[in-house]
């Protein structure tokens, strides 16, 4: 049975091992962000996105509620903060498939590149068989003529 300690100590083995290593970020997905970036409207949403995602945005929650029903703002069984919290929810989830659709982009913009690089290396591959051919042709023809004399 796997226990957490043991994950731990294979993820600390591993980091270990990795700390030497340069971490470079894709340049694919670098142009995506700066891209992203030059729009007011993606830098707003994903503000909100990273916000909305935070333990900050459930403490600010778990504050407002609290005094909501502590300070007795309206009586039970709270429309008002019922509606207000729908319509919350409506602006997350949007903000929720907007993340979504952030995150499908750089997928496919990693894709388009690891593709590029698979027929690139196809076409390697291919020229290298190719001159493989060549020598293995031109092996057989010195060894034809070495044991012809």
């Amino acid at each position: 049975m796997v226990t957490l300690k043991k994950i731990e100590q294979e993820n600390a083995e591993l980091r270990e091992r990795l700390a030497h290593l340069p971490i470079q970020p894709n340049p694919a997905l670098l142009e995506e962000a700066q891209k992203r970036a030059e729009s007011v409207q993606n830098r707003i949403a994903d503000r909100i996105t990273d916000f909305a995602g935070s333990m900050w945005f459930v403490y600010l929650h778990i504050l407002w509620f609290g005094s909501w029903i502590l300070f007795g703002v309206e009586s039970y069984p709270y429309g008002l903060l019922t509606m207000i919290v729908s319509l919350e929810a409506i602006f997350l989830s949007t903000f929720l498939l907007i993340s979504q659709n952030r995150t499908d982009a750089k997928r496919q913009v990693v894709a388009t590149l690891e593709w590029k690089t698979v027929r690139e290396e196809d076409r390697q591959n291919q020229e290298l068989l190719d001159l493989s051919n060549q020598i293995l042709e031109l092996t057989k023809a010195i060894h034809a003529r070495t044991n012809n004399r």
